[in-house]
């Protein structure tokens, strides 16, 4: 025997509020404003899971460029603390898969913020990282926070001291949230025996960072950050920029100072921005520099090159049979485009790339031994395998070896 077909409840309570409010409706058009009524119905049952709500349409603020966050801030639209906040609502969510972060330091973060909106409310302007958040790589020292390199031999170390350059950030009123990942001690990997696991590509988890300043290019890549600092010895900003796709600065030898940063090799190391753009990239490095004014990098930006002669040494890089030909295409563009905008484009000829590959390499193995030799051999078991392989390499360079090196 069938069984009775059972009321569409909705579809009742649909005509009861008709009749409630007197309306008549012929049996199509029932039908089809009913139709209307459960699309809506419907999909209002699921809104919660298809928008974000307040909290994540609040953290969108991550996402302004230094710039477009300043100026909220002078204007009164932003606070520093709802900046910081959105910006540890970001690490919370997203760094749990990109392990960018070796420390996130949340607390002393939002009272840097706290401090920044009392400067700016007080009339006190720092400048353009004023009350911007910023990490730095676990090689730069930040008073009260351990500096490890990523070693299991350092992972009680607390320098009770700011470097350098934590200092510049401090006094440019910048919000410093943590400790970025890298390689241990700036060298080799990923290697999964660290005192932390390695940072993943955020465009491709499965794919390497590129370099030890990984968890700079991660952070940023990852919508995480708009700038930090890392370290360059033999590629560990530009690398892990160009992995990545951000922006990742060596500067000249010498123009921001590396007291406070631990050392791979003295001779060569160098401390730089990684940012998601070039104009965030020179505002990062007028303040690590110290730079103002009309020597800064940053009021070079946009402005007219008509005249700059730039040399371009295409034989580097055209030539290696390892080259994407992708990459030679966008070079040569980016030449011509220099060009058309009025620069003196002129192509010259470099000693050869596997010397001085051979050079930097000898002279970079052979500093760093010499700075861990002794802890090589009294506590091989603070380090990494693959870091101390690296490491122990240096030992077959002499001395008059590392003065050739030095020399070409």
């Amino acid at each position: 025997m069938a069984q009775p077909e059972r009321p569409d409840l909705r579809q009742l309570e649909f005509e009861a509020r008709l009749a409630e409010h007197g309306l008549a409706l012929s049996a199509d058009e029932r039908d089809s404003v009913y139709g209307i009524a459960s699309w809506m119905r419907d999909g209002i049952s699921g809104l919660s899971t298809a928008l974000p709500d307040v909290a994540s349409v609040a953290s969108s603020v991550a996402d302004l460029s230094i710039r477009e966050a300043g100026q909220r801030l002078r204007d009164g639209s932003l606070t520093s603390v709802a900046l910081t906040r959105s910006v540890l609502e970001r690490i919370a969510e997203r760094d749990p898969t990109y392990l960018s972060f070796y420390r996130v330091t949340a607390e002393r973060a939002l009272d840097d913020a706290k401090r920044a909106d009392a400067d700016l409310a007080a009339g006190m302007d720092r400048g353009p990282l004023h009350g911007i958040p910023i990490a730095l790589k676990d090689m730069i020292d930040v008073a009260g926070v351990p500096t490890t390199c990523g070693s299991k031999g350092r992972e009680t170390n607390v320098p009770s001291v700011n470097s350098v350059v934590v200092d510049r950030l401090l006094a440019a009123g910048a919000v410093i949230v943590g400790k970025l990942a890298t390689y241990e001690w700036g060298t080799v990997g990923p290697a999964y025996d660290t005192l932390y696991p390695p940072a993943c590509n955020p465009w491709s988890l499965e794919h390497i960072t590129g370099g030890s300043s990984s968890g700079c290019a991660v952070a940023v890549a990852g919508g995480l950050l708009r700038t930090s600092i890392g370290s360059d010895t033999g590629g560990s900003v530009r690398g892990p920029a160009f992995y990545c796709g951000v922006v990742g600065l060596k500067p000249t030898w010498g123009m921001v100072p590396k007291d406070g940063v631990l050392a791979m090799s003295p001779s060569m190391d160098h401390v730089g921005p990684v940012s998601a753009t070039t104009l965030e990239a020179a505002l990062t490095l007028d303040v690590i520099a110290g730079r103002t004014g009309a020597g800064s990098a940053a009021a070079s930006c946009g402005k007219d090159i008509s005249g700059l002669r730039i040399a371009y040494a295409r034989d580097w890089f055209a030539v290696d049979p390892q080259v994407d030909p992708r990459i030679v295409a966008t070079m040569d563009a980016a030449a011509s485009t220099l060009s058309d905008l009025g620069a003196v484009i002129e192509q010259v000829t470099l000693p050869s790339y596997p010397a001085i590959e051979i050079a930097a390499a000898a002279v970079l193995h052979y500093e760093c031994f010499a700075g861990h030799a002794e802890e090589l051999t009294a506590h091989p078991e603070h380090f990494g395998r693959k870091t101390f392989q690296n490491l122990v390499a240096g030992v077959a360079i002499s001395a008059a070896e590392y003065a050739e090196a030095k020399r070409a």
